[in-house]
């Protein structure tokens, strides 16, 4: 838990912020674009090397540290170059973060492989919705205090502060490697997919499990047609400040911490699949809310609900994979799934770029106008995730033996409502001690 902790101030301080970096570097939307789809798809081809990797080197522990500590020495390009060499900082923020993700995507099927085995099947979903908890509380934090720190500078002397929270990133990811010296590694199996390759694998698997692989990759696509570009949205087009847009990315990251445990509890009981048979219909509806108004609290509070719904639709993408495939296939089942997300990845990110530069800027419809194409944008990738969530969502199924129920009784089971009760709970708390 104390790595994930330290991997949250790494995202909350650095990773989250790297778009708005980029912006400053007087970044476009295409290189925005690359910039999300570039880091993946060259990671992608570090996850499948390790993976190659860990037949010849089975110590799975030394190799997740390995990749950690590259993950944090990368921030001191992402940091430096472009500020020494500033004509070419967008493309060599690019290249710094390359590093960054091909280190941390080296480690992906390492790290699960090493984890799931300390786990049992049926407690997965509480042990990763615990872990995912703090690290949303610890990215929440970290997101705030960052978002915070940036407005105490204006635009033009803003690298100072973006200085400060990338060094925090970097120094928090030593601290993930030195907290998983204590943590044994177990025997394994060795993966009988290791001297087949990928495509045998992906051919000796079951048609379920295929179909699940085409669902979470088009849903990726559809997803990142829009996600890169909110960030220019927010900072660009609605001029929002540093403390604002943190407070838009900690809104999010709020949601999925109020919802986690109850998101894990439900997939231990119900199935990942009644999981993601929810969650994938709510998701399309999200980016249309962009389209409604630029009020900055409303746009927090949308934010706020993508979290809650997101936290559980990864969890769910996640814990399949653990259950569809057996143990000693486990790292390679990660390896083929990541990759192929990332290549969704890059496809959607590319197309949303795309799509901004032929759109016209500014949109009037029914009485209803828009002085940025980025709504619109916004509105086609949820249009895609709903189509792709009723083609596919039928196609495959549960792979564990789990309660079954209706859907009117899996609604009534929702989590969503646990964040109220939080802040009621908060409210009434000091009410009950003042009465005291």
């Amino acid at each position: 838990m104390l790595d994930g902790a330290s991997q949250a101030v790494t995202q909350g301080s650095g990773e989250h912020f790297l778009s708005a970096f980029a912006l400053l570097l007087h970044a476009g939307p295409f290189q925005l674009g690359i910039l999300s789809a570039l880091p993946q798809l060259i990671g992608t081809t570090a996850q499948l090397a390790s993976v190659k990797l860990l037949r010849c080197f089975p110590d799975r522990k030394s190799l997740v540290r390995l990749g950690t500590v590259g993950q944090a020495l990368s921030w001191i390009p992402i940091l430096l170059l472009p500020l020494a060499f500033p004509a070419w900082g967008p493309w060599l923020l690019i290249m710094g973060a390359a590093i960054y993700f091909a280190c941390n995507h080296f480690t992906a099927p390492t790290w699960t492989s090493f984890i799931a085995d300390h786990l049992d099947q049926h407690e997965r979903g509480a042990y990763f919705a615990r872990r995912a908890s703090i690290v949303a509380a610890v990215s929440f934090g970290a997101l705030c205090a960052a978002g915070g720190l940036l407005s105490l500078w204006p635009r033009h002397t803003a690298w100072i502060g973006f200085v400060l929270i990338f060094l925090a990133a970097g120094t928090a990811r030593l601290f993930s490697a030195a907290a998983l010296r204590p943590v044994p590694d177990l025997p394994h199996r060795e993966p009988r997919s290791g001297h087949e390759g990928f495509r045998v694998f992906l051919r000796n698997s079951s048609r379920s499990f295929r179909r699940f692989l085409l669902f979470s990759s088009l849903m990726h696509l559809a997803v990142l047609i829009a996600g890169p570009y909110f960030v220019l949205y927010m900072l660009r087009d609605l001029h929002f400040s540093y403390l604002t847009y943190g407070a838009w990315l900690a809104a999010g990251v709020l949601g999925q911490l109020l919802t986690l445990q109850g998101w894990g509890r439900f997939a231990d009981r119900f199935g990942n699949k009644a999981l993601l048979s929810i969650t994938g219909f709510i998701v399309p509806i999200l980016p249309m809310f962009y389209m409604v108004t630029t009020n900055a609290i409303f746009i927090m509070g949308v934010n706020f609900f993508s979290g809650m719904i997101w936290a559980g639709l990864a969890l769910g993408l996640q814990n399949y994979v653990f259950d569809a495939v057996p143990e000693e296939d486990r790292a390679t089942a990660v390896a083929v799934y990541s990759t192929l997300n990332a290549v969704g990845w890059c496809c959607g990110a590319l197309m949303g770029s795309w799509l901004i530069a032929a759109l016209p800027s500014r949109f009037e419809w029914a009485g209803w106008s828009w002085g940025s194409s980025l709504p619109v944008v916004f509105f086609v990738s949820g249009v895609l995730r709903l189509l792709i969530s009723v083609g596919l969502m039928r196609q495959f199924h549960e792979p564990r033996a789990v309660e079954q129920a209706p859907l009117s009784r899996l609604l009534l089971e929702l989590p969503l409502l646990t964040p109220v009760r939080h802040i009621q709970q908060w409210i009434a708390s000091p009410l009950l001690r003042l009465g005291r």
